[in-house]
């Protein structure tokens, strides 16, 4: 079940009577961001940086081991008289390679999460719902009535309700293939 809002102004209060009425919101599509928004659909903080801090201590431990390994039983050249475990000169370059690791296994993680790539197509609900539309999008089941949950999502402030069949995750195309992954209904109040 799609809603379609004109104003944030409206949307907002509109999330939080879905929710309250016990409708499962599958996504909120906003031209801009709402601060307070996902509070309001009930989301969960992110865990990236947790993925950030394991992978920044991956790049850590590899620099350190690759470079005792290197310098210390591989290739043991004394430096000016310095030791050779000699760990404050490689301080730049444990710091580089936890900056790196961090930064890309940080890229490619919300990359995943978010289901971002070339080849993965994303449905649109509403293709306004990057200019200046508010698209509020209501997963269904069986048991759903949908006239009611169309009725609910006019009187919460929908200027316009539809129901579209959409194929769950991930799925490979290209924006510009002309067949139809999706049906729509719209709902007659």
């Amino acid at each position: 079940m799609v809603g379609n809002f004109d104003d944030e102004a409206v949307l907002f209060p509109a999330v939080k009577k879905v929710r309250r009425a016990g409708y499962k919101i599958h996504d909120v599509f906003t031209p801009f961001p709402i601060h307070g928004l996902d509070h309001a659909m009930g989301l969960r903080d992110t865990s990236l940086h947790t993925a950030g801090f394991i992978y920044g201590i991956t790049g850590t431990t590899t620099a350190v081991s690759f470079i005792t390994w290197a310098l210390t039983v591989d290739w043991q050249i004394n430096f000016g008289g310095k030791p050779y475990f000699s760990l404050p000169a490689w301080i730049p370059i444990t710091f580089e390679l936890t900056v790196l690791f961090a930064a890309v296994g940080m890229v490619l993680t919300f990359c995943w999460l978010c289901q971002l790539a070339p080849f993965v197509k994303k449905d649109h609900f509403n293709p306004r719902s990057t200019d200046d539309l508010f698209v509020m999008a209501i997963e269904c089941t069986d048991k759903t009535n949908e006239q009611e949950a169309a009725a609910f999502l006019a009187s919460a402030g929908a200027k316009d309700v539809s129901v579209q069949y959409r194929e769950t995750g991930w799925w490979l195309g290209r924006y510009d293939d002309e067949r139809v992954r999706y049906t729509k209904k719209e709902v007659v109040l």
